[in-house]
Parts: C-alpha cells; structure tokens; sequence
C-alpha cells in the first residue's frame, strides 16, 4: 500500500480589526523621495483598488502577536483533524517577522515561535520538534513540502504546518503600499495516510532566484524626510515583483503539475498567494495558456478584497475557508485535484498539486 501525504485538518484565524480603504483617506502617503503625491488620497486609493482587489483588510488587536495567531489557527487544525496533540512529530511555523508587538521596532524570534505554539498547545511529547522557517510569502507552502519529506522519508507520521503574520506592525504608514498589508494565520495538519490510491500531495516544485531578484522586497527607511529613527519598514520594487511572478509561477506551477501525471483538465482549484488581484489573474492566463487553455470559471478562489495580503497566512487562510465554505461560489471535493502556489521574497517561488 502507498504513503500518501494527506491534508487531514485545517484551520485559520481571522484577525477582527477591520481597516477600509477610505480608512486611509486622511493619511498622508509620499514618494520613495519623500514629495507628496500630486493628487489627492481619494485617486489613491482607487488606482489602489483597481489594481489590488483590496477593499478592507485585518489587523490583529493590540494584545495578539504572529505566535497568537499561530495557536489559534494550529489549535483549530488540530481539532479539525481529530488527533492527539502529543503524536505531531514536527510543528514547522512559517512567518517573516517574528513576533513584534503593537508600537514596537523590534522582532522578537527568542524564543522560536513554533516553540512557542507548542508550549501553548500544552504539548509535552519532547520529540515532537519545533522550528520555524523563513522562505518569504510561500513559507506555508514550503512547509508543507518539508512535512511531506519527513512523510515520504519515514521520519514523521504527523506534522503541524502554520503560517502566521502580522505585517501592520511592520509597515510605513507614510507609504501606499502600506494598504496591501495585513494579519492572519493558517494551519494543517499533514498525514501520513496508507492507501491503494494515490492521493494527498502528488507533486511539487519550488525555486530560488537570487541573482538579480534578491532584493524585490527589503527593509528600508520611512518615506518620511523628518524620520530620523533608524526604524526600517518592509518595502518592495511592485512593478519587478508582478513581473517576476508573471514569469516564473506559471512555470513553478506547470512543473509541479507535469510531475504529477494529471492532466491540467483535471484541476478544480487554484490557491495562489493573494498578493495582488490583477497579478494572479495574469498568472493564472499565462499558465493555462501554458496548455494551450481558456481558464476554466470559478477555478480561482479569491479572498484578498476584504482580507489583503496577510503574507504566509493567505493560501492556508484560503483553503481553510473555502474547505468550510466560507467564500462564495466556490468548494472542494473529495478527488478534485488542486494546486498551491505562490511567490515571495526570496525571491521563493513554489508549487504543491494535491489530490483533496
């Protein structure tokens, strides 16, 4: 009988503070040289609406950091899964900027944050092994072709994926690209399952480019001339990084695919990193056209209008409510066959096909 990796719980939570777009229209948004704009906040924002999707996004309460977040969504997969706690052989915890508490500079990573979801699960088993990891926005995704690696290779039966963020504690309010930003946290539960069928994770592909694309995103200092502090904030090149994903997932996503022997027909569902509306429907185009397809209806579940880019939380996020039901026109079934994906700062990009 085959080892299959399978999905076997999930679970998300959904920050409650809620910023709208026209939140930010007293905000005072410059230039990287620190000019103002030459048009007023409300043009901003549409071109920002036009172009992102964005409508609303969630922020974490002052109290809750990134390792909160995590234990929400973790403790929520766990259940969802129907398991012991004390049988996960691995909780790998996918994040970006560590836990930074509401009107702080600072990360805090000492201790880990997996450490520190473990410890708040109340799990006792010391040889369940906690450890986070950084691979930018696919760091979810990532982990869980780690868990499926410790699966296939015999080391682990059980592994507690999550992938938590708070990116408003680590934005320039002085910037526009500050709006695409927001807090949540995703998790899984992977299992190793027996079975005559192949099913749970069939394939997948991920890469680094480094060369010219290193730096896509970075911290850099406030847009603000009159910021002295040396408070750096996350700050991206967006034109380089829509046409770096552009380029390369469609391409990550079709070798993933091809590995896996099922044919693009066959898919159902598409959870790509919701970075940015215009740019994964773009990839979504230049994949399908890959195959020589028209892109099939419903086939892309979206929830960044009103949740924004929440970073390594959106594809787990994603799944999770739409596995509930949550997002409108839109489920999964048992057999459908679907594809993770997504890119980030890395620059990583990633590919999961799975059999649901």
């Amino acid at each position: 009988m085959k080892i299959n990796s399978v999905i076997t719980g999930t679970g998300s939570y959904i920050p409650t503070l809620v910023k709208k777009n026209f939140d930010f229209l007293n905000d005072t948004f410059l230039n990287e040289d620190g000019t103002p704009f030459e048009y007023e906040n409300a043009i901003v924002i549409d071109k920002f609406k036009s172009i992102t999707g964005i409508e609303e996004r969630r922020y974490a309460t002052p109290e809750l950091t990134s390792s909160d977040l995590g234990f929400f969504a973790a403790d929520r997969a766990i259940l969802d899964a129907g398991i012991d706690k004390e049988t996960i052989d691995y909780i790998i915890l996918a994040h970006n900027f560590g836990d930074v508490k509401s009107n702080s500079i600072q990360s805090d990573i000492l201790p880990s944050l997996a450490s520190r979801v473990k410890q708040r699960l109340g799990i006792k088993n010391p040889n369940c092994v906690a450890y986070d990891i950084l691979f930018g926005c696919p760091g979810w995704i990532q982990g869980v072709i780690q868990a499926e690696a410790y699966i296939k290779s015999g080391m682990a039966k059980k592994c507690l994926v999550i992938g938590t963020e708070t990116l408003s504690r680590v934005i320039d309010p002085f910037d526009r690209d500050s709006m695409i930003y927001s807090d949540g946290a995703g998790a899984c539960i992977v299992e190793a399952v027996e079975g005559d069928l192949e099913t749970g994770i069939l394939s997948h592909a991920a890469q680094t480019n480094t060369v010219d694309e290193c730096f896509y995103l970075f911290y850099g200092k406030s847009y603000n001339k009159e910021d002295k502090s040396n408070i750096r904030y996350i700050k991206m090149f967006g034109r380089k990084i829509y046409e770096y994903g552009l380029n390369h997932v469609p391409l990550a996503m079709k070798t993933a695919l091809d590995k896996s022997g099922v044919s693009i027909d066959d898919v159902k569902k598409i959870f790509i990193h919701q970075a940015n509306e215009k740019m994964d429907e773009a990839i979504l185009k230049r994949f399908y056209r890959l195959y020589k397809k028209a892109v099939p209806k419903d086939v892309m579940p979206m929830s960044i209008h009103k949740l924004g880019n929440s970073s390594v939380a959106t594809v787990p996020t994603l799944f999770d409510l739409v596995k509930q039901g949550k997002i409108e026109n839109q489920e999964i079934n048992n057999g459908d066959i679907v594809i993770l994906a997504s890119v980030g700062a890395g620059m990583n990009i990633n590919a999961v096909v799975y059999r649901y």
